[in-house]
Parts: structure tokens; sequence; C-alpha cells
């Protein structure tokens, strides 16, 4: 601990460094310096506050940059130690979303892109599991300087994040509700859902029926089955609901709907073997857009959010900190596949 309090007092003679700035290069020497190393315990508040006569608000806004860096951690009620001995380190960024589809994939590069360099991105998946989701918030919190997560839409889930400071958390993908503000970049599922089916409406009536694939209880959300219900209802279209696709069960005369990639490519598939005419004897909807959609059996109709754009303002956000709650709008891409 003395060495580290003389790391910081060598540094009182530079008149251009504020006391804070004193603590945070300090610290930062006596890493380089290996006089601390990763894991190492760190002075508390108090021993500065005695050792230096610096003020309490001085030590915590020091502590709060280098965690905010990702050069120390903070351990609840144990203090703060050394996260890392790579002290040019300028950011330490957690990314926790569901996996690594396509679509995600475009979020993520994007993202990566936009953070530069110099930033350190460390990327978790929750799959949508709660107990899993709990467990990385739990292992990540105080280890980051910033938090960008694609919640779970679970009544707990609120409860999961307030033990992240809310300043340093961006919600994507997902919006829920909390009592907390939180800055997000999410898509917006219900009223989009229902827009697209409503313009879709003409060709999918040239089909006998509308057969939705939606698993109950799983990632997919509620507000595109509740749209696919009010669709249904408001137009008086033929459809059905079912859990997932059975292979070789395609038939001619009907439109399908899917979220699921996989599902999609199985149908395509089946339909070639059939040798179904897409977009005449049998039709295709799809949720989130990526490249092969567009190539694919001459362009599969699609509608999505821009995951490249919904990638750049989370690393804008994460780079500036300006406040940021915005929907990125969905956009039907009517291709051949009806």
């Amino acid at each position: 601990m003395k060495q580290i309090i003389q790391q910081i007092k060598n540094l009182e003679s530079i008149n251009s460094l504020s006391k804070h700035e004193q603590l945070v290069q300090g610290i930062i020497n006596a890493i380089d310096e290996k006089v601390v190393t990763k894991g190492d315990l760190l002075p508390s508040v108090n021993t500065f506050i005695s050792e230096l006569g610096f003020a309490r608000e001085t030590i915590a806004k020091a502590y709060k940059e280098l965690v905010h860096r990702g050069i120390i951690e903070s351990k609840n009620r144990l203090g703060y130690f050394v996260a890392t001995n790579d002290v040019k380190q300028e950011l330490k960024v957690a990314l926790l979303i569901f996996a690594f589809d396509i679509f995600q994939e475009t979020f993520y590069e994007n993202f990566r892109k936009g953070l530069g360099k110099n930033v350190q991105l460390d990327i978790f998946f929750h799959h949508n599991n709660f107990s899993t989701f709990e467990n990385i918030v739990q292992n990540i919190k105080g280890k980051y300087g910033m938090f960008v997560i694609a919640p779970i839409p679970s009544k707990k889930t609120p409860d999961v994040l307030k033990q992240l400071p809310t300043n340093r958390v961006l919600l994507v993908d997902r919006f829920i509700e909390t009592d907390e503000d939180y800055n997000y970049v999410a898509q917006e599922f219900g009223d989009s859902s229902y827009n697209a089916f409503v313009q879709l409406k003409d060709k999918i009536k040239k089909y006998d029926e509308l057969v939705f694939f939606f698993k109950p209880s799983s990632a997919e959300p509620n507000e595109i089955l509740n749209s696919f219900k009010r669709f249904m209802k408001d137009y008086d279209i033929k459809g059905v609901i079912k859990e997932e696709y059975t292979a070789g069960s395609l038939e001619k005369g009907k439109v399908y709907f899917t979220i699921h990639n996989l599902e999609l490519w199985e149908m395509l598939k089946d339909s070639k073997i059939k040798g179904l005419k897409i977009g005449k004897d049998i039709g295709f909807i799809s949720h989130n857009d990526d490249i092969v959609k567009e190539i694919i059996f001459d362009g599969v109709t699609t509608f999505s959010t821009d995951f490249a754009e919904m990638g750049k303002k989370a690393a804008d956000f994460v780079l500036n900190r300006k406040k940021t709650q915005e929907i990125i709008p969905t956009i039907l891409i009517d291709r051949n596949s009806l």
C-alpha cells in the first residue's frame, strides 16, 4: 500500500496535474512498474483520505475512471482490485447478446468496427436462458467500463440489470420496461410486424393459408405472434400457428412465415425437392434480413430492422456517452418469394 501512495506522491511536483489526475496516473504507474499486479487489492478510499488528504469525491472519481477504462474492477464490499496489467487499455466493454446468428453478426461487425482498435470488447451469449443471463451479469459486474446488453424479456430482468451502473448500460435489440432510465438502441416488434403483414396482404390472399412457425417460451418476440393473430382477424386471413416445421411437410398453395433461418433453409430445400415454384405455387416470408436472403431463390421477402445501423449507434454511445434512446425502424423488403 505504501508503495502505491508513494507513486501518487511522486507526481505532486507536476503542477499541470490535478489531484484526480495524480491519483489515476499514480495507480497506472504502480501497475506499470509492477508495484501491484492483476488481482491485487488497492488502497481503500479512507486510506487515500488519511494518507493524501484528498477529498472523498476526488478519490471516488479517480476510481470510477479507472473502472471505466477497465484497468481496475470493483468487488462489492471487498474494495478495488487491479483488473489488468495492460495500462494502455483505454476502455473495456462487455457485449451480452442472445446468440451469433447472421443478423447479430452484422450488428457485432459494425459495433466492433465503430469502437476502434483501442477498445477491448468481450462477447458473451445468454441464449435466452435466464439463469445464464443472470450468472453472466454477476460475473461481469465491476469488471468493465461499459455494458452493452440484449436483455431477456422477463419480469426478473430489471432486478438483474440493477447490479450494473445505469449510466454505463446500453440496451440493444430488445427494449424492456424498467424503473431505470436506461439508454437503448432497439427494434420494435408489434406495430412493425402488423404493418408488414398489412402491406403484403394482397399477395398473401393469393394463397390458401398462411402458416406461422412460432415456438412458445423461446427468444421469439410474443409481439410478432400477437400481430399475426391481429392481422388474421382484421383481414379475414385463413392462418395457422405451428411450433415447428416438419421436414417434407411443405404443401402447395400455402405461404409460410418463420423467424428461424434453419427452418427457412429446410423449407426452401423441400420446395426444390417437390418442384414447387416459389412465388407461385408456394410463398415464403422471413424475419431479419441478410445478404443470403437477398440472393437465394431470387430473393426472400423479409421485414427487418437495420442491424448494421444498430451496431454503429451502439458504438457511438459507448465512445461518446451521449443520451441515446432510439428505436431503429423496421423495413419491409418485398422480394420474389411471394
